[in-house]
Formats: C-alpha cells, sequence, structure tokens
C-alpha cells in the first residue's frame, strides 16, 4: 500500500505487499456488509495492520513529510481577519486587531480573502452562517477601501458582486446600484461613498453597466448601454466582455451576435471573445459548430484559446450524456484542464469506477501529462472514501506524493480518514497532532472517525483529549459517534466526562441522547451514586427522555434498596406506572419485601391503596402482589392482613392467593 512513498526503500515493500493484501480483503467486507448495530454495543473493532512500529515510523514520517510542504500561513491569516472583524466590539478595537497583523493589501490578497472559509471556531455561531459570512467579507471590503495606498480593481468588485450574485443578495447590489444612480457615488452602505463618479459621466454609466451585467440583470444592463451610445459614450475592452458575458448567460443570444459585431467592429475581439463564443455556442446546444469552431481556433495557432475552450465543449458534451465524444476530444487535444473538467463530471455523476479507469489509462500511457488539479483528487478520494474502496484511495494518495502534488486542507483530512478506516489508529494520532502544531484543524469527518476508532481501541485518555479539541474547535460528535463515544465512556466508568457530554447533547437536541442518559442514571445507581441518580431523573425528567426507559427506574429503586433508602422506591414504583411502565412479580416483590424487613407495614398498606387507586393492573393481581412480597420476606401477619382486605373487598382468591399464603407459613 506505502511501499510507493519511498520508492528507493526496499524495506517498505513487504508493507506494500502485506497492506494492500488487508485493505481488499477489508474494502470488500465493508462494501458488502451493512452499516448497522445494536444501539447498546460497539460495532466490532476494524482490523489492525499486520506491521510493527518500524513500518509504522516510515508511514509517518513520509506522510508528515508530505503534510508540512502543503502547509500554508495563509489561511491562519486569513482566520485571524475574520476573527477581528466578527468579536471586535468598535471600529477602533478592530483598527487595533487588525493593524498588529500588518497587512499587505493587493487584489490577490483581498480576492482570497473574499473566496476563504474561515474555521467555525474564529467566528461566532449563527443559524445562517453563510449570511453571517457575507456580512464579515462586505464589512472587510469596506474597510479595505478606506485603507491608504489601496484602491480595489474592477476585478476585486466583480468578485464581490458575483458573491453576492451567488447568496441570492441581488436586492443588496440593486440598492447600491440605485444610491449609485441617484447621487454618483457608489457605496455598499448609505452614507459611505467609495467610488464617485459624476451623473452622465462615462464612468457613471460604465459602472452602471458593469454592475447589472455581474448580478445577472443583462436586460437592464443592455438599457443603460443604450442610452450610453446615445449619449455617444462607448464601453472599453473589459465592459464590453462582461456585457457580452452576461447576455450569454442569460440567453439573449441575438442581443450578443450583435456585441460580437461591435466588439469586431472595435478591434476588441481577442482570446475572452472566442471563449465566450465557445460558451454562447455550447449554452444553445450547437456542440457540433462549436466543435468546428475549436479546430479552426487549433488551425490558426489559437493555441492557448483553444486549450480553455476545449474545457467549455467537454462540460457541454458531458451534460448532453456525449461522455465518449467528450472523452474523445479529452485524447485528441491532450489537454489536462479538459481532462480535470471530464473527471470532475464523471465524479458529480458518482461515476467512479469510470473515472478510475481513465486515471489508470492515463498514467501508463503518460505518467507526465493531464496531472489533474488537487479539487478533483480531494472529490474522487472522498468518493472512494465513502465507498470503503480503501486500496483506491492508497492508490490515489500514493500517485499524489509521486507527481509531487502538495496536498491543501481537504487532503490532509482524506488521508486522516483513510487511515482511521483501515485501523492504523497510531498512524492517525501522528498525523492529527501534527496538523494541530501546523494550525490546520481537522473537520468534523476526521473527529467523528478517530473518537470512534480510540473507542474502539480503548485509548481512554486519547478519546478524551481528542474530544476536548474537537468541542474547542465548535465541532461535536455526529449521532452515530455521539452513541459510540457514550457507551465507551460508559463502559470505562467516566460518568463525570459523560454528564458534561450529556448536557452539550442536551443543549443541541441530539435525537439518540435518550437511551444513553436512561443507561447514565443506571450506571449512577450501580456505583452507589443513587441520591445524583434519583435527582437527576427529578430534574431530567420527560424533557431528557429519561422516564421513557423503565430499566432506569428499575435500577433506582434497587440501588435505593440496597441502601436502605426503603421509603423512596413506592413512590418511584407508583411513579413508573403513571409513565406507562408496568413492573414485574420480581421487582414489587423486591419493594414490599424490602418495607416489610423494616417492619414499616403502614407503608406497605398505603402503596397496596395507591396501587388500587391508579387501576394499572388487575385487582387480584395487586393483592398477589404485595401477598407475594410479605410471604418472602416471611411476615405471615402482614400477608394475612391484605389477604382479609381482599376478602373484605369482595374480591374471590384463587388457588394462587392461597397457594402464597401456605408458602408464607412454611417459610416462617
Amino acid at each position: 500500500m506505502l511501499g510507493f512513498i519511498r520508492t528507493n526503500s526496499r524495506c517498505l515493500h513487504p508493507i506494500h505487499i502485506t497492506c494492500l493484501s488487508f485493505l481488499h480483503s477489508g474494502s470488500t467486507t465493508a462494501a458488502s456488509g451493512t452499516a448497522t448495530f445494536p444501539v447498546c454495543f460497539l460495532p466490532p473493532s476494524r482490523p489492525r495492520l499486520p506491521i510493527d512500529e518500524l513500518e509504522t515510523s516510515y508511514i509517518v514520517s513520509s506522510f508528515s513529510d508530505w503534510f508540512r510542504r502543503g502547509s500554508d500561513p495563509v489561511p491562519l491569516l486569513l482566520d485571524q481577519i475574520y476573527s477581528a472583524f466578527a468579536f471586535s466590539a468598535d471600529g477602533s478595537a478592530l483598527n487595533s486587531s487588525l493593524s498588529r497583523l500588518r497587512l499587505r493589501l493587493s487584489e490577490d490578497f483581498v480576492l482570497r480573502f473574499l473566496r476563504h472559509r474561515p474555521h467555525p471556531s474564529v467566528v461566532p455561531n449563527a443559524s445562517d452562517v453563510s449570511n453571517s459570512l457575507l456580512q464579515l467579507r462586505i464589512r472587510f471590503f469596506d474597510w479595505c477601501t478606506h485603507q491608504p495606498c489601496y484602491f480595489h480593481t474592477r476585478t476585486v468588485y466583480h468578485a464581490l458582486f458575483r458573491l453576492l450574485y451567488r447568496h441570492n443578495h441581488v436586492s443588496f447590489v440593486m440598492d447600491c446600484l440605485k444610491r449609485f444612480s441617484e447621487s454618483g457615488r457608489f457605496s455598499l452602505f448609505p452614507g459611505v461613498a467609495t467610488v464617485d463618479a459624476m451623473k452622465g459621466h462615462s464612468r457613471f454609466y460604465y459602472t452602471l453597466v458593469i454592475g447589472y451585467s455581474v448580478i445577472g440583470c443583462a436586460e437592464r444592463a443592455l438599457q443603460l448601454f443604450s442610452r450610453m451610445r446615445y449619449y455617444g459614450i462607448d464601453l472599453d475592452y473589459f465592459g464590453y466582455h462582461v456585457l457580452l458575458n452576461s447576455l450569454v448567460e442569460a440567453s439573449y443570444f441575438e442581443f450578443a451576435d450583435s456585441i460580437f459585431d461591435q466588439i469586431n467592429a472595435r478591434g476588441f475581439s481577442g482570446p475572452v471573445t472566442d471563449c465566450i463564443r465557445m460558451k454562447s455556442l455550447c449554452c444553445q446546444g450547437q456542440l457540433d459548430d462549436a466543435a468546428l469552431f475549436l479546430r479552426q481556433l487549433y488551425l490558426r495557432n489559437h493555441r492557448e484559446v483553444a486549450d480553455r475552450s476545449v474545457v467549455t465543449l467537454v462540460q457541454a458534451l458531458c451534460k448532453a450524456g456525449r461522455i465518449e465524444c467528450a472523452r474523445h476530444f479529452v485524447e485528441e487535444f491532450n489537454n489536462a484542464e479538459a481532462y480535470g473538467a471530464l473527471i470532475s463530471f464523471l465524479l458529480s455523476a458518482r461515476k467512479v469506477d469510470v473515472a478510475m479507469e481513465i486515471l489508470r489509462k492515463k498514467k501508463t500511457k503518460d505518467s507526465e501529462q493531464h496531472i489533474l488539479h488537487i479539487f478533483h483528487y480531494n472529490r474522487l478520494i472522498q468518493l472512494l472514501l465513502g465507498q470503503n474502496m480503501l486500496e483506491e484511495v492508497c492508490d490515489v494518495l500514493v500517485e499524489m506524493m509521486e507527481e509531487g502534488i502538495s496536498p491543501d486542507q481537504y487532503t490532509m483530512d482524506a488521508a486522516l480518514c483513510f487511515f482511521c478506516k483501515a485501523g492504523m489508529v497510531d498512524v492517525v494520532l501522528e498525523l492529527y497532532d501534527l496538523k494541530m502544531e501546523l494550525g490546520m484543524t481537522p473537520n468534523r469527518r476526521v473527529y467523528n472517525l478517530l473518537i470512534q476508532s480510540l473507542c474502539q481501541e480503548g485509548k481512554v485518555n486519547e478519546v478524551l483529549r481528542v474530544l476536548k479539541e474537537c468541542m474547542n474547535c465548535g465541532y461535536f460528535p455526529g449521532n452515530q459517534t455521539f452513541t459510540l463515544l457514550s457507551f465507551a465512556l460508559l463502559r470505562m466508568g467516566k460518568l463525570k466526562q459523560l454528564r458534561s457530554l450529556l448536557e452539550e447533547a442536551k443543549s443541541r437536541k441530539f435525537r439518540s441522547i435518550i437511551p444513553i442518559h436512561a443507561r447514565y442514571v443506571s450506571s449512577l445507581c450501580k456505583n452507589g451514586a443513587v441520591n445524583e441518580a434519583y435527582l437527576e431523573l427529578l430534574n431530567a425528567g420527560v424533557g431528557a427522555g429519561v422516564m421513557m426507559y423503565g430499566s432506569a427506574y428499575c435500577n433506582l429503586i434497587r440501588a435505593f434498596i440496597e441502601l436502605g433508602m426503603v421509603e423512596f422506591p413506592p413512590v418511584l414504583l407508583i411513579q413508573m406506572q403513571e409513565l406507562g411502565f408496568k413492573p414485574g412479580r420480581r421487582l414489587y416483590r423486591e419493594v414490599v419485601g424490602s418495607l416489610c424487613d423494616m417492619e414499616m407495614f403502614d407503608m406497605v398498606l398505603v402503596l397496596l391503596n395507591k396501587q388500587l387507586e391508579i387501576k394499572k393492573l388487575d385487582i387480584r393481581t395487586c393483592y398477589n402482589y404485595v401477598i407475594y412480597g410479605a410471604a418472602h420476606s416471611k411476615k405471615p401477619e402482614m400477608a394475612m392482613e391484605v389477604y382479609s382486605r381482599m376478602v373484605n373487598a369482595g374480591i374471590e382468591a384463587n388457588i394462587e392467593t392461597d397457594i402464597l399464603i401456605l408458602r408464607c407459613y412454611v417459610k416462617k
């Protein structure tokens, strides 16, 4: 499996053979088996790979070096900026926080911030995370406009407008454009101008046309462009192509053809024009014409444009279901971008087998061409992990290492998930600690798999450490992991930690908390913490679901009896029946017997009267249960008193009652 990591090291070759055979059998079993298991039992532990400590150290060393090559300090800096905007009380606190970071603003840096998704721990919790992040991005954009020696470029404005458009905030941009059209001052917020342009000036109309084009209001942009031409004002190269792209995306193809003509007439035609023309043909479904146009570009030696355009054509062919034709174009034009587009479509369609077949053919034909983008590798690994195809995951990871592709955070998380599923917990812990040292927190899936693996290995201290770090990072175990972890803590006797976990789960309204809470109460009873268990039952109540489990009552009743606190069991016995749980004959015998042993005969009669009052059991059964308890504790006088009350109530004793009375006297 991992023997290819150090191709010059012969000592890793046996590891490769052993691990591959293990993964092949393991993945087959996982794929064919079922994922369900009884809630009260942990699933069987994943088999451990038969490798020794030396081989494990080679694997850890190789992947550690690879992880370090993929560490990037910029995401950490971007997280700090998000945190500053999220938690600063006012403008002075914000400026103070940002000044310590010594930011060097540039177009690339601002664009990267707008596209960055921060870690959950650095931003406040919100019901709508997407909107919350968007507000922070807008505030950063606005803050940048007031910084000296920096000005937003058209590309940054374009990126922001597209971001707002994707988040369905078209009305926000429309308000900005409306304020601009009325005042000649462009601002994201009322009263704060970031761009000045006199009404009627070329820059005024230019901004409006670009703005409406970017947010998809092609018709309005076209009307404003017509007004520009009426006043003798024209767009530049950038503006024409933004408008043209908007018309194509809105399927206004006749107007787009007119703009194509105007672009040619003004000498603005270039590579971007050809790319948009290819997009227009594909959007209209004229795929054969698009293929002809692509070949013409190659004949005219417009290689760069053709390489970009073949991607558009391949995507359109895939969407039209012409996969083989798309594969033909990829092989014909030998284009890495088109190759990536084909793989991306196959992965989105979950055709993993076809994608893996193409990968293998590519590797045998030409190992230097068609290196996939890391996004495609990550997507492929994700799908393979989902299908437990561990051998194939291993092949992909090794291929990335061989081709010198530095991993990003998603790749590292996928590698950790792979080792978890392969049962290599020691390797996972080493790489997990390394990732934390590099300042890159794993995602929720890694935490879930790691906690599950540690529970199955019985590593108590490591489980608690990872759980704490998981919660500090803003994550919480999923339902299945929560159940496994809770039962592991129960099994290990870590009731204090389980109590904290239950409190957090309760605040998050977890579905699986009910059986765990009931077992927690039962464990408290078995460990002698009866008072705490009773308070838990009273305080949590039906809201926590503890009372939905009769076992919690049974364990609590027996715990009180063992401690000699016999005044509580009768109350609980009645209470559990009112909630719909029917006590067994043995439990009733234990409660009545404990009262008789303490010579609390009045309470026995009170219990009998209360039992008859609630009418949850058959009347004769009520009397028989009490007589049975008194007989078992060798108290014939008490048994006869209950028997007399039964007769006086007009209840005819049956043979079972007579036998119970007889046994009572015999035992006495």
